[in-house]
């Protein structure tokens, strides 16, 4: 407009541009006079005192044990990814949880109202209720005002759990997460620990086994969950110095189970062990003479805690230096800060490539381990070690190896409409001639059949590969009647076992109907292989490579 100016103040000028803009108006030839703040946009970042993250310098010292989160946050981090924190409350008013579409379906499972924030269930002190919200944010805090988590830019579902073991409402907490669009699910809880510290400590030695009625709500969550390609469940280890095998929760093979190693890149004192470790994410530690275990560089890990005085932080250790609101801490730890992590990294991965399973998911991790402490680790042939699973989880590593990749297909889908006569077993083949190695196998059936309960379906796969049969189903569906289904690695683990193994041969398709009355029809049978991407597989996608197919039929002698 005409005679409008724009003037700028010196850089600092700060809220006195107020003080400018009124002495401005006092002058006769200026009619308005309107301040413009500028301000730095907000920014996610790692901060300096978050070692588990990035190689950084605290105290003078130097930590070069992180999970290599930083250089992860080059390709994502965590956008379009939703992480479930199952836990006690969870402070959500927290400016680290601030923002539009932060917080979805926020859930107090245990009061069964929309509410996670920290509650006094029990009557001993809210002050008791502060470990989900330090959970939260080492998987996915926003990383503006003091504290990154892993997936800063996922969003949450926090869902509060103050029920014992194996109640109703710890089966509803998955159905919640996984009905309620939760591709991760964090668990940083499960049975009593014994005393680390304490050898003779019989805890040690009892077994927890997996509630029916909470590992059923886990198979729904990773068989419904993200529209069929599952959640990724994780669960910590255990903080007992104790095996975790013993813990039917983070043992359960559709879990992934979180160990704690500590600033020096070695294992934490008390962290579990034993087979079902899966990774390792870097955690807090304790020096103790007995182990002759060294005393830690740090505290442990800084992240967000409860806002004022309420939470960890108001204790001389737990306050975080330079957090004046007590909103931080400095000294989180356990195995419980390894599971979020770790969740921060499935997070990470899922972003990269939405479409991986959560078998996938899980066999990712094994890849991107490094072997940290070889000596003491005890890794075995297969790059397993009791202490730290797979080893530590690498984020950068994982999001590359999530990439999608090219990669070749054969699609075999044959029309058989052959009989699968009441109280007899047939079988169909398809013969391939392709010689490569397979990277995942899937499995199609369309039958028509009276009474699928009565069916037992098997796949027999070449001699060559090693593997004897897979059974596909197994007479369950009852009355219903025709199946149409196609099983693969994710709904029939067994057949992850094809990876890497050759392909061609004859393949055969064994159905037997083991209960009289009922008959039915095999429409059709058919395979999809998919392999690494190389240039001698000259097959273009979808490209059928059957040599032949057929079917034979035997009696049954008796009812089974």
């Amino acid at each position: 407009a005409t005679n409008a100016y724009f003037l700028e103040a010196p850089a600092g000028t700060g809220q006195k541009v107020f003080d400018i803009a009124n002495e401005l108006l006092k002058r006769d030839d200026v009619e308005f006079c309107h301040p413009e703040l500028i301000r730095p946009r907000a920014r996610k970042q790692i901060f300096p005192q978050q070692w588990h993250l990035t190689k950084t310098t605290i105290d003078g010292l130097t930590i070069d044990a992180s999970a290599n989160v930083a250089a992860a946050h080059e390709i994502t981090q965590g956008e379009g990814v939703t992480i479930a924190v199952i836990d006690d409350g969870i402070d959500i008013d927290h400016p680290e949880f601030s923002g539009s579409g932060k917080i979805i379906a926020p859930r107090d499972a245990t009061l069964r109202i929309d509410d996670p924030r920290p509650k006094d269930t029990f009557g001993t002190g809210v002050d008791g209720d502060n470990h989900g919200t330090a959970c939260a944010g080492v998987a996915c805090a926003n990383g503006i005002h003091g504290a990154s988590g892993v997936a800063p830019k996922a969003t949450l579902i926090p869902i509060r759990l103050a029920s014992g073991l194996g109640s109703l409402q710890e089966a509803e907490a998955f159905r919640w997460a996984a009905d309620n669009g939760a591709d991760v699910i964090s668990c940083s809880w499960g049975p009593p620990d014994g005393d680390w510290w304490d050898k003779n400590d019989p805890t040690h030695r009892q077994k927890v086994a997996l509630p029916a009625s909470t590992r059923l709500a886990m198979d729904y969550a990773t068989q419904k969950g993200r529209n069929g390609k599952g959640c990724v469940i994780l669960f910590a280890a255990g903080n007992g110095n104790e095996s975790v095998d013993n813990d039917g929760y983070a043992s359960y093979e559709k879990i992934i189970a979180v160990t704690a190693c500590n600033d020096r890149g070695t294992r934490s004192v008390y962290s579990d062990f034993g087979k079902a470790a899966w990774c390792a994410f870097p955690s807090n530690d304790f020096g103790h003479s007995l182990f002759n275990h060294p005393d830690p560089l740090t505290n442990g890990i800084w992240t967000t805690d409860r806002i004022g005085k309420a939470g960890y932080n108001p204790d001389e250790l737990g306050h975080a230096a330079g957090d004046s609101a007590f909103s931080y801490t400095n000294s989180f730890g356990g195995t419980s800060r390894s599971c979020p992590g770790a969740a921060g990294v499935a997070a990470l991965v899922l972003s990269a490539n939405p479409g991986l399973k959560w078998l996938e998911v899980k066999e990712l991790f094994k890849q991107a381990c490094e072997k940290i402490d070889p000596r003491e680790g005890k890794y075995d042939s297969k790059g397993h070690s009791p202490k730290y699973g797979y080893g530590r989880l690498n984020a950068r590593t994982a999001v590359e190896l999530a990439k999608p990749k090219p990669r070749n297909e054969i699609s075999i889908n044959h029309r058989f409409d052959a009989p699968i006569p009441d109280m007899q077993t047939v079988s169909f083949t398809l013969e391939i001639a392709e010689t490569a190695p397979i990277e995942s196998l899937t499995v199609s059936v369309d039958i028509q059949h009276t009474y699928i309960g009565d069916l037992v379906i098997s796949l027999l796969p070449p001699a060559e590969t090693g593997i004897n049969s897979v059974t596909l189903y197994s007479r369950t569906g009852g009355s219903t009647k025709n199946l149409k289904q196609t099983f693969d690695a994710t709904t029939t683990p067994a057949l992850a076992k094809f990876s890497g193994k050759q392909c061609n041969g004859v393949w055969t398709l064994q159905i037997e109907d083991a209960a009289a009355q009922d008959f039915g029809t095999l429409v059709s049978f058919g395979l999809n292989l998919s392999f690494p991407y190389v240039d001698r597989i000259v097959s273009s996608p979808k490209t059928k490579k059957l040599k032949s197919a057929s079917h034979t039929a035997k009696a049954k002698s008796s009812k089974k």
